[in-house]
């Protein structure tokens, strides 16, 4: 039995975890304040919100401000006394372990709940994020797992990590919940006009209303569809529409960049301001690698129109390189190895 905990915020999390947990040929739960989702294999505990949390373990500033000691004097991300919503949660998740015996605990993403786990003895994996994370939570979280999954290449490492979260680490390249579908042929336009897709996602965004409509009226011969944020709409399934457009316009998000890759479209990149810097680190590893056109602020609206006719050029195919396609499949196999492992430890294998 495996335990699987999905962070609530965005979907990038949950989509991760579900495109794992199909590949997995053990039993798995899910924990997370999300509905269950469609496709999951196995059973989903619903929790109880602890409100103030934000993005990747980061605090929202107003409930912090409420909240006895949230951080435990700067050594956890959000763990306020005597907090009904965190006290439900935990307690949740330790019966569950305590009912079950887990053989593997994931959690992607919160320390406290890898902490938990691993203060009851179970075997923990940590899905790892890019930025700095060398704040007192974070080093606790990924010096007591015993695994971290990384969703990126290892041609593509983090600069920074010491050398031993490096070696228990698995590097499974980006995947995402389209890696097994095939690419929608594009139908071109009966005038001619090229697309280009915008992608915002479901975590917010540093875009406004405004600066969404003087980029695409600056433009000529391009048709801009915008999804998520501010002027566009929210669709579950873009697949069709990142396998037409002919450039992609989106944040550095994981989840966004894994969807992008698979669907080999050329894309811009900016990233957005989230805690730990993680997408501006991604970013960076996209623009070393050559694999996407990298802006780390929203261009001007005299920009888009070399921007776009210059990423629409980039051959696609490069994307590989990020996202070979069994990424969720090489962590499930990894997870399956943990947990017959004895005592819930294997040394990890060089990607390949």
């Amino acid at each position: 039995m495996i335990g699987y905990y999905v962070h609530h915020q965005g979907r990038g999390h949950l989509h991760r975890a579900v495109c794992v947990a199909r590949h997995l040929r053990l039993p798995v739960t899910g924990f997370s304040s999300l509905p269950r989702p469609a496709g999951w294999p196995g059973d989903w505990v619903r929790l109880p919100l602890d409100t103030g949390e934000e993005a990747y373990g980061g605090v929202d500033a107003p409930a912090a401000a409420s909240a006895a000691d949230p951080t435990a004097r700067g050594r956890l991300h959000w763990a306020p006394r005597h907090h009904p919503g965190l006290r439900d949660r935990m307690g949740a998740i330790a019966a569950w372990i305590t009912r079950t015996g887990p053989r593997l605990f994931v959690s992607d993403v919160s320390v406290e709940v890898a902490l938990l786990a691993r203060l009851m003895g179970v075997p923990v994996a940590v899905a790892a994020m890019r930025g700095d994370r060398s704040d007192p939570a974070h080093r606790l979280g990924y010096d007591t797992a015993d695994a971290l999954l990384a969703p990126w290449p290892e041609a593509a490492p983090e600069p920074d990590w010491p050398g031993h979260w490096r070696e228990k680490t698995l590097h499974t390249g980006a995947f995402s919940r389209y890696d097994d579908r095939a690419r929608t042929p594009a139908a071109r336009p009966a005038d001619g006009r090229r697309e280009v897709v915008v992608l915002l996602g479901a975590g917010g965004t540093d875009v406004d209303a405004a600066a969404l409509r003087k980029a695409a009226e600056s433009t000529t011969g391009w048709t801009w569809t915008f999804l998520g944020g501010p002027e566009g709409r929210w669709t579950d399934d873009p697949w069709p529409l990142l396998c037409r457009a002919d450039a992609v316009v989106t944040h550095a998000g994981q989840n966004a960049i894994a969807e992008c890759a698979a669907a080999r479209t050329p894309a811009v990149v900016v990233p957005q301001d989230r805690p730990h810097g993680e997408q501006h680190a991604t970013a960076r590893a996209l623009a070393a690698a050559g694999l996407a056109t990298v802006r780390t602020h929203w261009p001007a609206p005299e920009e888009w129109q070399t921007l776009l006719d210059r990423t629409a050029r980039r051959p696609g195919d490069r994307w590989a390189l990020w996202a070979p396609g069994d990424g969720a499949r090489r962590a499930a196999r990894h997870l399956e190895r943990l947990a017959a492992a004895p005592h819930g430890r294997e040394t990890v294998c060089a990607s390949r």
